[in-house]
């Protein structure tokens, strides 16, 4: 299962995140995205759980729960939708 996990601090690391969810099964990756521009995070990232009853147990006790000084967001990621592109010449 891919996992959406919101409001990270923007000191968290993949390593970190991955430690995080690996407390509840196995951790097939951890990703904390970050702005192509400024190389920082954008405070988002996914977590993918290949047990979806690992996955599941992870979401419902980390949502809204402390890390790093802020409470996260977490729950089952949902796909990407195709987005219009934005008019650059406002």
């Amino acid at each position: 299962m891919n996992i959406y996990v919101g409001n990270l601090t923007y000191k968290a690391t993949d390593q970190q995140l991955q430690e995080l969810f690996g407390q509840y099964g196995t951790v097939e990756s951890a990703h904390i995205i970050m702005d192509k521009f400024s190389g920082k995070s954008k405070g988002f990232g996914f977590v993918e759980m290949p047990e979806n009853s690992e996955a599941t147990e992870a979401i419902n006790a980390l949502d809204q729960q402390d890390f790093m000084g802020r409470n996260l967001k977490v729950n089952e990621s949902r796909p990407r939708t195709d987005r219009r592109p934005r008019d650059r010449h406002r």
